[in-house]
């Protein structure tokens, strides 16, 4: 048996591990206050009907346990292996990168916690919650937001915020659409979703299109990063590409959250350049890919031009009449962020195979393995 210490990678995910479970019984302990807090001002709180169901509430305290819980998380994994190059970024853009963590992980809690107890409120349609049940249920929802909040900003990486990202983007947008106030929305276009002034439909569109904007630029951090690692092993061709790609994720970013900031009704000048500049980006970075790019997978190449023939021919099939503009909008929404899945997995694989040690060749010139 061996005696001597763990090594650091072995050591990272079980101090991860105890903190969240510490965060998660402190943040848990101050939601059962609010649980208790909350029957006594508000008694007989209906579990999900009402404005102001216990719903609601719960998302609210949802949102602030994650708040708390991805602010600490992510500054303590500063000093985890694996992450200690984020602690020579710039002050300012550490900052930036922490409070786009921190908001996409609050506005992710309020928006599953909020849809989970509305679904589970279908099956209690007008059941009141007592005082027992709201210091319990609040104190389990908070403490175990906490939790998962904790590990998940803990072990953050470019996959994993990829992943953030795409859950982020699907559970806000498909929220909104669902409890839109006009079922066909639809008919109208994309950025409809973003009209309704004061519903929370638009609350959670235009606030998933910021926060998920804010969350790209970010992303784009990890990208450079990880490009430049690229570089320095001779992987991609490019030396320029870790600047140029993350300066495109920056403005893609900046233009997202630009279409949520501007609704379509208030600006509509403003919510098309925003929109358009988006797509530029997005494009350019397919067409420039080859050159930018070179070193990447054959597979990505063979996609990225599949993903562009799919945006000319969707925007040819809108232009012809038998596409609808909600229909091609939604089309290069999907195609956008189902690139970028495939560009950080292309990401990994060229990383990976850099890193994978070449067999040496047997004495008689043979290749090792036959």
């Amino acid at each position: 048996m061996s005696l001597t210490a763990p090594e650091p990678r072995a050591a990272a995910p079980r101090r991860a591990e105890s903190e969240a479970t510490v965060a998660a019984f402190a943040i848990g302990a101050l939601g059962a206050v609010y649980g208790l807090i909350l029957a006594i001002v508000e008694p007989g709180e209906m579990l999900a009907d009402g404005a102001t169901s216990f719903a609601l509430w719960a998302a609210v305290a949802s949102g602030l346990g994650a708040a708390a819980a991805s602010a600490a998380g992510y500054w303590r994994s500063l000093s985890l292996t694996g992450q200690e190059w984020r602690g020579s970024l710039p002050a300012w853009k550490l900052m930036a990168n922490t409070l786009s963590v921190v908001i996409v992980h609050t506005v992710l809690a309020f928006i599953e916690t909020y849809v989970i107890y509305r679904l589970i409120g279908l099956g209690f349609i007008g059941l009141p919650v007592g005082p027992v049940w709201s210091v319990v249920m609040m104190a389990v929802t908070v403490g175990l937001t906490a939790h998962l909040v904790y590990l998940s900003v803990s072990r953050m990486n470019t996959q994993r915020m990829s992943s953030l990202l795409r859950t982020f983007i699907a559970f806000g947008v498909f929220t909104a659409m669902i409890i839109a106030p006009e079922p066909d929305w639809w008919k109208v276009h994309f950025s409809h979703l973003g009209t309704f002034h004061g519903d929370l439909s638009s609350v959670f569109f235009n606030g998933t299109l910021i926060a998920g904007g804010l969350l790209v630029t970010t992303f784009a951090v990890y990208i450079a990063h990880d490009m430049a690692a690229l570089v320095t092993g001779g992987v991609l061709a490019s030396p320029r590409s870790p600047r140029i790609v993350s300066t495109l994720f920056v403005v893609m970013g900046a233009a997202f959250a630009g279409v949520g900031i501007v609704a379509v009704d208030v600006n509509r000048l403003w919510h098309d350049i925003s929109a358009l500049a988006l797509a530029a980006m997005f494009l350019g970075t397919l067409i420039a890919g080859p050159w930018l790019l070179r070193g990447m997978p054959r597979s990505y190449f063979v996609w990225s031009w599949t993903i562009l023939t799919a945006v000319v021919a969707s925007g040819l099939a809108f232009a012809t009449g038998s596409f609808s503009l909600t229909g091609v909008e939604i089309v290069v929404f999907v195609l956008i962020f189902g690139w970028i899945s495939l560009f950080v997995r292309s990401l990994g694989v060229a990383g990976h195979d850099a890193a994978a040690p070449v067999a040496e060749p047997r004495a008689d010139g043979t290749p090792a393995g036959y």
